[in-house]
């Protein structure tokens, strides 16, 4: 039976009968719904582990001092 056939047939019902089949078929939709979880993703918590040890930041600051001494005095 198709969707169409039976709404003409719900259409038919009167709104007393209409309510019953909604409380009817409101659990019967509950229990076919099926709680879908999202798969677990994978934490970025040591996504780098394998690139070895992290600069510090004195030497962070040592590179950016020496980039910057001669920033414009290069190109001009």
């Amino acid at each position: 039976m198709t969707f169409e056939a039976v709404f003409s047939l719900v259409k038919q019902l009167s709104l007393s009968d209409k309510l019953r089949l909604i409380k009817w078929m409101v659990p019967e939709i509950e229990r076919e719904l099926v709680v879908v979880r999202p798969t677990p993703r994978k934490s970025l918590w040591g996504l780098c582990a394998d690139l070895g040890m992290a600069p510090s930041a004195a030497d962070i600051d040592e590179v950016r001092r020496e980039e910057w001494a001669n920033f414009l005095r290069e190109n001009f």
